[in-house]
C-alpha cells in the first residue's frame, strides 16, 4: 500500500517479509492500513507458493521478490522503501491500532532517539508465554530485542550502520547492535506488538529455549550465519518430529 500521493503524506515504510503466509497477512495489512502515519507497506517475498504475493498486490501493497531468508529480504525492503522512518514487522504479527502514531511521537519527542521497538506479548495466553514475554521485558533492559518485536530505525541511521545485513539467520541481533550503537533507542510500551507463538507450541518448550541459546553462544564464539542456519533448522526438524511423536502417543 502506497500512500505517498494521499492528502496525508506518511512517514513510516513498513517491510514485511514473507513466506507462504497468505492466511495471516490479511489481518495485519488490514490494521495498517487505518494507521495515518503510513506511508507505503513493502511486502518482500523469498518465494511464496501459496499466492501470498497476490494476495499482497490484491491488498495495494508494494511486493519485491527475494532470496529466501528474513536477512535479504528485509534488506532488499529496505532499499525499495521512501519513507523516513522504517519498520520491521513479522507478518505473523497482530500490529495495534495507533502503533504508529505512539512511534512518531517518540522519535519526534527526542531527537537523540536512533530507532527502538515495542513491548511483546503472545497470541496464546499460557503460563509459558507469560514467562516469556517478562524474559523479553527483562533482556531489553541489556539492549537485546529480536524482529518479532517490531524494530523501527530512522531511515538516516539505517543507512549510516550500513542497515540490515543478508544473513541467513541472526540478521535481527546483528542490526540491534550496531542500531544500539548508534544512539539512544525506546521501546513502545503501550500499545504493545501481539507476536507469534507459533514457533513454541506443541513442542517441547525447554528444547525450543535450548536451542535459541545454543545458537546465540555459537554466534557469539564466531560461528557462521550460513552454519548457524543449518543447525537451526536441524533443530526445529529434530523438535517437530518430537512432537510428532507426542501427539501420535
Amino acid at each position: 500500500m502506497d500512500i505517498e500521493n494521499g492528502p496525508h503524506k506518511g512517514r513510516v515504510s513498513i517491510v514485511i517479509p514473507t513466506l507462504n503466509e497468505a492466511g495471516r497477512l490479511p489481518q495485519l495489512l488490514a490494521v495498517l492500513a487505518s494507521e495515518p502515519d503510513l506511508r507505503e507497506i513493502i511486502v518482500a517475498d523469498g518465494g511464496s507458493d501459496d499466492g501470498t504475493q497476490l494476495l499482497a498486490v490484491h491488498l495495494e501493497a508494494k511486493v519485491i521478490s527475494t532470496e529466501r531468508g528474513r536477512g535479504p529480504a528485509l534488506r532488499e525492503g529496505a532499499a525499495a522503501a521512501s519513507g523516513d522512518i522504517l519498520l520491521f514487522l513479522h507478518a505473523d504479527s497482530i500490529f495495534p491500532p495507533g502503533g504508529l502514531a505512539a512511534m512518531v511521537r517518540a522519535l519526534d519527542g527526542d531527537r537523540r532517539l536512533s530507532g527502538g521497538n515495542f513491548r511483546v506479548v503472545f497470541d496464546v495466553d499460557t503460563p509459558f508465554t507469560r514467562r516469556l514475554a517478562a524474559v523479553y521485558a527483562w533482556i531489553r533492559r541489556f539492549a537485546l530485542y529480536y524482529g518479532d518485536s517490531g524494530i523501527f530505525v530512522r531511515r538516516k541511521v539505517y543507512d549510516e550502520i550500513d542497515g540490515i545485513k543478508p544473513i541467513p539467520l541472526m540478521e535481527d541481533y546483528d542490526f540491534v547492535r550496531r542500531l544500539e550503537r548508534a544512539g539512544p533507542t525506546c521501546r513502545i510500551d503501550d500499545p504493545p506488538l501481539i507476536t507469534s507463538s507459533r514457533r513454541f507450541m506443541n513442542r517441547p518448550w525447554p528444547l525450543a529455549l535450548w536451542s535459541y541459546a545454543k545458537i546465540h553462544l555459537l554466534y557469539w564464539l564466531g560461528v557462521s550465519p550460513e552454519h548457524l542456519a543449518s543447525t537451526y533448522a536441524r533443530d526445529q526438524e529434530r523438535l517437530l518430529q518430537r512432537a510428532s511423536k507426542r501427539r501420535q502417543s
